[in-house]
């Protein structure tokens, strides 16, 4: 995705590119990663569900 396409983008895959620029550029184990979004998605889901309570 050039730069101005990715200006463009929905703000989701704007920050999906950043975190995949992040693991990548620090060699973060892809398995691990998956571990890490995991519990990073848990959280996530658990302060949507008390922000709609």
């Amino acid at each position: 995705m050039s730069q101005s396409g990715l200006e463009n983008a929905p703000d989701e895959i704007k920050l999906a590119v950043d975190l995949i620029y992040l693991l990548e550029s620090n060699e973060v184990d892809p398995e691990i990663a998956l571990k890490a979004l995991e519990i990073v998605r848990s959280d996530l889901e658990r302060k949507v569900s008390k922000a709609n309570d």
